[in-house]
């Protein structure tokens, strides 16, 4: 059946492969492109002058109308100011999973229903499968584990999910490359951005000072017991389980094990240290309702960590603690860890405290 079907373009092979697909199916396509950040002269990253015009460039290429949204002042607001209060505060944000639930899935969706859309379509790699019987949505990886983001897409829920499409989902990476090609997508051979989107050029520390006061911010670092053992010049130049660049020798390889915005100290230890089983989890989201208070799970604690068994204990509806079945490397305050069920999305929160 015909549908109307907006989709989110961002001027790479993914979304411009996605839009192509929906129009050979026969569906009446629209293809919008938010405009995010102010990159001014530099060359910037998905969503910069340079994308809107790739994107545009295939939307004319396939036939289908483009549009432009700026949300620049809600992209501020809601992605990299918690990127910037996060690190301030020693934390290690995940801007990519916030950009996901609020730009795309909450304000992109809105608009989508006041183009009377029937689905909001992406270029993402996972997959929505819909129980007939319960009526239920069920959020799963994609085939293509290479290049699953089911990990940032854990904060949907039932009312997203009904108007979402994935159709990557099913498709590996080469398989996407080699039908953009057939459909003579300029974009075909265009490389997958990397990084953050909105620092171009230089690192995120020098990003930081520029955009906060966090230039008088030096302090001290010390080791697990408690000696000063060198000085830092702001807890945001720092990640747990960090080893270069901490400007110390103790005659064997130091790591990151904490970071204190009280004190303004960073803690070091050895490589045993940064290993931890338990951690405090809040702003839990569900994909689908869960009663259980107790379960067994596996679980991923940033975007490129193997899933591991865990337990998952509920606090109440927005905290819990997860304790692995064998210690993971660098739990780091900030991120994001996501539940899963064998290949079905369980939900997720937002890591808050390691528990030693």
């Amino acid at each position: 059946m015909r549908k109307r079907i907006m989709v989110a373009m961002s001027g790479g092979v993914d979304s411009a492969t996605t839009a192509a697909l929906l129009k050979e199916e026969g569906h009446e396509v629209i293809g919008v492109t938010m405009q995010l950040w102010d990159y001014g002269d530099a060359e910037g990253g998905c969503c910069s002058v340079d994308e809107v015009r790739d994107a545009r460039r295939v939307a004319d290429q396939i036939g289908i109308p483009h549009y432009v949204v700026n949300y620049m002042d809600k992209f501020k607001e809601f992605i990299v100011e918690d990127f910037i209060n996060k690190y301030m505060d020693g934390k290690t944000p995940s801007p990519c999973v916030l950009c996901n639930e609020y730009m795309k899935f909450e304000f992109l969706m809105k608009r989508s229903l006041e183009l009377d859309a029937d689905f909001l379509a992406t270029g993402h790699y996972a997959r929505v499968v819909l129980d007939k019987d319960s009526g239920n949505y069920y959020l799963q990886k994609a085939l293509d584990s290479n290049k699953d983001q089911s990990y940032f897409l854990f904060t949907l829920k039932q009312k997203e999910l009904s108007r979402v499409m994935f159709p990557l989902g099913d498709k590996t990476k080469q398989e996407v490359r080699k039908l953009a090609q057939t459909f003579n997508l300029k974009v075909a051979n265009k490389p997958d951005s990397q990084g953050i989107c909105f620092i171009t050029g230089n690192s995120y520390k020098d990003f930081l000072k520029d955009h906060t006061a966090a230039s008088n911010t030096a302090g001290e670092i010390v080791d697990t017991d408690g000696n000063i053992v060198g000085n830092h010049d702001g807890i945001f130049s720092y990640t747990i389980g960090q080893r270069r660049g901490l400007g110390i020798a103790k005659g064997k390889p130091q790591y990151v094990v904490r970071i204190d915005p009280k004190s303004n100290r960073i803690v070091v230890g050895s490589e045993e240290d940064i290993y931890s089983k338990s951690l405090f989890v809040n702003n839990l989201s569900w994909v689908n309702n869960i009663s259980d208070k107790e379960m067994k799970i596996s679980a991923k604690i940033r975007y490129r960590h193997k899933e591991n068994e865990a337990s998952l204990v509920l606090k109440n509806e927005n905290e819990a603690v997860v304790t692995f079945t064998e210690p993971q490397r660098a739990i780091t305050p900030g991120q994001a860890i996501v539940f899963y069920k064998e290949s079905e999305v369980l939900g997720g929160g937002w890591i808050s405290e390691v528990l030693h």
